[in-house]
């Protein structure tokens, strides 16, 4: 697919992205990042600043924690194909 521009609104402000992804599937990343910053601002009382950072830490917690999950079971199921 041809890389395009789609414009979003996270936390109250607009960007303009570059993407070869649809622009649905752009949007729907941007209201996620925008949701889980507003979940962070409504559970602390930390700056704008402050909370995308901390927002950055769950979700590459949640990225690593996913990642590690799938290659363990990757090696299960590999483990299971070399035992049938």
């Amino acid at each position: 697919m041809d890389r395009q521009t789609i414009n979003v609104l996270v936390a109250g402000k607009n960007y303009t992205l570059t993407s070869s992804d649809s622009p649905e599937y752009v949007r729907r990343v941007a209201a996620f990042v925008d949701r889980r910053l507003s979940e962070t601002a409504a559970a602390t009382n930390l700056s704008s600043a402050q909370g995308a950072v901390l927002t950055c830490f769950q979700l590459a917690d949640e990225l690593l924690k996913a990642q590690d999950e799938n290659r363990m079971l990757r090696r299960r199921m590999e483990n299971t194909d070399r035992k049938a």
